[in-house]
């Protein structure tokens, strides 16, 4: 009996949604009905997004890409002989030939769309648990120092260096200390830690295995908000294969560290994305923004010192521990070490996940890998960062993809995130957005955000509505000032970015004609 031939179907929630479990049982039933035995394999998105769903066979000379798929044209495929590579109007030629992969420098998404996610003999045999290996062999002061020269810094928008992070927790004193990772991704257009739990989630557990080594933590928590289904079933059964393989529980592969962790769901507040608001709801407690100090390193999770990382960051920690810091460090420019997984969507032709080294141009990106706006007409606008990170313009988009360079110009990284528009969007409006949006999400704790981003709802509609413009654009202003500086945390903090960013390079949009009478928020 010959071989069973090797066919790949995502099953990452964006392939899911635009029909990759049809294809995979379409293809199932059109094998079995032609007796070729085929090995279905259910992996994650390569993250060529506008592909999905994007099917590959395994073939003597590689892996072949075509896409997309649809339930109607898997007959089709079969007659040209696609499970042997064969020629078809949706082959895309080798995966891995293909120029949006070929761009990238794939180090935290490596294996994300090559392997079987729930497969640890794939991990393995992709190299996974090397890095966890290597941190063995080291004393925690040796794995905080990789991570210091590596150069990590949290992907999650602080930007904060995750080697001096870690080597606070490290000194902290404590029976007991903690790992939580924050996977609360709620940003409008991200959605790398997703793809990350649902196309390699062993990378994300040997990440945190290997932060609390160094430090000395015995208990972590990943915490995932609740729209992420998939994730969190993928997630749940990742961690007890891992436990009873013996990567987790008493003795991590053996050793006599000992480290156990399990995922928490949230309750879809996006301020849990705030890591003491996030502690607050793996306490139990409603999610409420903690005043610091004291800082979560000293007095996290349970008033234990605690490591409270983004997913990016965690899971870029194996590939630095198995290669070095160094080498990490050899891929960025200025303070922005190793490489960043950029999330390109919005009114783009291709969207997906790109990683490259920091230092590459919006443009590159946008208009290079993205192809341009998919409505074809000219970008107006680009927002980085999240619904709270700032608009930048057409002519701004040369700006580097680094901590530093987008902080000159008064925007923000955040988690990589970047949201295109093209020149029929109102900007007024999406100022508006952004204050209704803090109002919404608000934890209410501080009078600055859960006051301030009301009054600005009301004052941005007085704008559009043209009722006593030059008297509440000052206004509006002076309120954004207060909430920069005044709120206890980011959420009110940076509402006032995209803001700001929006009357500053797209003024015109506030000084428009009114419309018919409509009535105010305030009324």
């Amino acid at each position: 009996m010959s071989e069973a031939i090797r066919i790949y179907v995502p099953i990452d929630a964006a392939a899911l949604s635009v029909g990759a479990e049809a294809v995979a049982q379409a293809i199932a039933q059109e094998a079995k009905a032609r007796g070729i035995a085929v090995d279905l394999i259910r992996n994650g998105s390569r993250g060529m997004l506008w592909l999905e769903p994007l099917v590959e066979v395994e073939t003597a000379d590689g892996r072949v890409a075509y896409g997309p798929v649809a339930t109607k044209d898997v007959a089709g495929l079969f007659e040209a002989n696609f499970q042997n590579g064969g020629a078809h109007a949706l082959r895309l030629g080798p995966t891995e030939e293909l120029d949006w992969l070929k761009r990238q420098q794939r180090l935290t998404f490596e294996r994300v769309g090559v392997t079987d996610p729930l497969s640890l003999a794939d991990y393995r045999d992709h190299g996974g648990l090397k890095g966890l290996e290597q941190a063995l062999a080291l004393s925690g002061q040796g794995i905080v120092d990789e991570i210091k020269a590596s150069g990590l810094r949290g992907r999650g928008g602080a930007g904060f260096p995750t080697g001096i992070k870690w080597q606070t927790v490290h000194d902290a004193k404590a029976e007991q200390k903690y790992i939580v990772c924050n996977g609360d991704e709620g940003d409008s257009g991200t959605f790398a830690d997703r793809m990350l739990f649902e196309g390699d989630p062993f990378l994300l557990i040997e990440g945190m295995t290997i932060a609390a080594i160094a430090v000395g933590a015995t208990k972590g928590y990943l915490y995932i908000r609740s729209e992420y289904p998939h994730a969190i079933r993928t997630m749940q059964r990742a961690v007890l294969k891992a436990r009873n393989a013996g990567i987790l529980g008493a003795a991590v592969l053996g050793s006599r560290h000992s480290f156990d962790m399990e995922v928490r769901v949230g309750a879809g507040a996006y301020i849990c994305g705030e890591e003491t608001s996030l502690l607050e709801s793996i306490e139990g407690r409603r999610a409420i923004v903690r005043a610091k100090p004291p800082i979560p390193a000293l007095q996290g999770l349970f008033g234990k010192p605690t490591v409270v990382n983004n997913v990016l960051s965690f899971a870029a920690v194996p590939w630095i521990l198995d290669h070095g810091g160094k080498a990490y460090a050899d891929y960025g420019m200025g303070r922005s070490r190793g490489t960043l997984p950029v999330q390109l969507g919005g009114n783009v032709r291709r969207g997906g996940l790109i990683e490259l080294a920091f230092g590459i141009s919006l443009r590159e990106i946008i208009e290079e890998m993205g192809g341009g706006t998919l409505s074809g007409r000219p970008i107006r606008a680009v927002q980085v960062g999240g619904p709270l990170g700032a608009y930048l313009t057409a002519k701004q988009l040369d700006t580097a993809m680094d901590y530093e360079a987008l902080a000159g110009i008064k925007a923000m990284l955040g988690h990589g995130g970047i949201v295109v528009f093209d020149d029929s969007v109102d900007m007024a409006k999406q100022a508006r957005f952004a204050f209704e949006f803090c109002a919404k999400e608000s934890c209410g704790k501080c009078t600055p955000c859960r006051i301030g981003a009301t009054r600005g709802v009301e004052l941005v509609d007085k704008i559009i509505a043209g009722h006593e413009r030059p008297k509440n654009l000052a206004v509006l202003r002076d309120l954004n000032r207060l909430m920069t500086d005044a709120s206890l945390c980011a959420m009110g903090g940076l509402t006032p970015m995209p803001v700001m960013s929006a009357l500053n390079h797209f003024s015109e949009d506030f000084d428009r004609p009114p419309p018919e009478r409509l009535p105010l928020a305030a009324e």
